[in-house]
């Protein structure tokens, strides 16, 4: 998408354009907005759960809150929920705070059709979002937590580690070995973790999409865990191991807004 609006770009009568920055957010948006549509059409083909492509980033990613959260696989899998046209709205609108006419003419709306879909996309996200937002340093406590009693296999302490609610989501793609429907409650999705052979895989800590995470590596392949914590306890595991999705677990991503 980049490359593309850079090839538009460098043939442009700059002595037209009147705003080159509006003029480029426009143009990334239209591109994204045409990418997303054609994935959604792909994922209707897609085996098993979709979710987001794992990123690694850097800790300082947390230091800017905004930021952080806008990247989380919790919030970019909200996101997902949302229509090509209302997404783009959100993340104009509430990461990166354009103006409402800017934002219309990125979209191809006018200013009051865009309050009214950055107001319903607002709604959406909020009923959807992790409702608590930890530290990184209670985010990691528990997630080691979670590690210790996975190396020992347990199920009651395992369970001990989630909300009676949590829920389980695996993305293989039809690759790997994956749940293929979410996994709900904590004894079931404890005791799936607990039958696997732990001494096949090595677990790394590492920062994915801003948060401490987990990079799993098997002579199969490998793996990236990221967890949803409130209130300490876990409510959301996402794990990835469709090997298409993996790409960037090797170089941590420089965000910034």
């Amino acid at each position: 998408m980049l490359q593309e609006t850079w090839l538009r770009w460098a043939d442009v009568d700059r002595s037209q354009v009147h705003d080159a920055r509006a003029y480029l957010v426009r143009a990334v948006t239209r591109q994204a907005l045409n990418r997303m549509r054609a994935l959604a059409r792909r994922r209707e083909d897609y085996v098993g759960q979709w979710l987001p492509e794992p990123l690694l980033t850097r800790p300082d990613v947390a230091d800017d809150v905004e930021l952080a959260e806008s990247v989380s696989i919790a919030m970019l899998t909200v996101l997902e929920t949302l229509g090509p046209t209302e997404r783009a709205v959100f993340v104009l609108r509430e990461v990166f705070d354009l103006p409402y006419d800017e934002v219309a003419g990125a979209v191809g709306k006018t200013p009051a059709a865009v309050r009214q879909i950055a107001r319903r996309a607002r709604d959406h996200v909020a009923a959807r979002r992790p409702r608590v937002s930890v530290s990184p340093s209670e985010h990691r406590a528990v997630m080691d937590r979670f590690l210790a009693a996975l190396n020992t296999g347990r199920v009651q302490e395992l369970m001990e580690t989630m909300a009676p609610d949590v829920v389980l989501l695996a993305d293989g793609g039809g690759r790997t070995a994956a749940a293929p429907a979410p996994v709900h409650g904590a004894r079931l999705v404890a005791t799936m973790l607990a039958g696997t052979d732990r001494a096949a895989f090595a677990y790394t800590v590492v920062w994915l999409n801003g948060v401490p995470a987990i990079r799993i590596e098997s002579d199969s392949g490998r793996a990236a865990v990221s967890l949803v914590i409130e209130n300490g306890h876990i409510t959301r595991i996402y794990a990835t191991s469709n090997p298409e999705k993996l790409t960037r677990l090797d170089s941590p991503a420089d965000l910034t807004r």
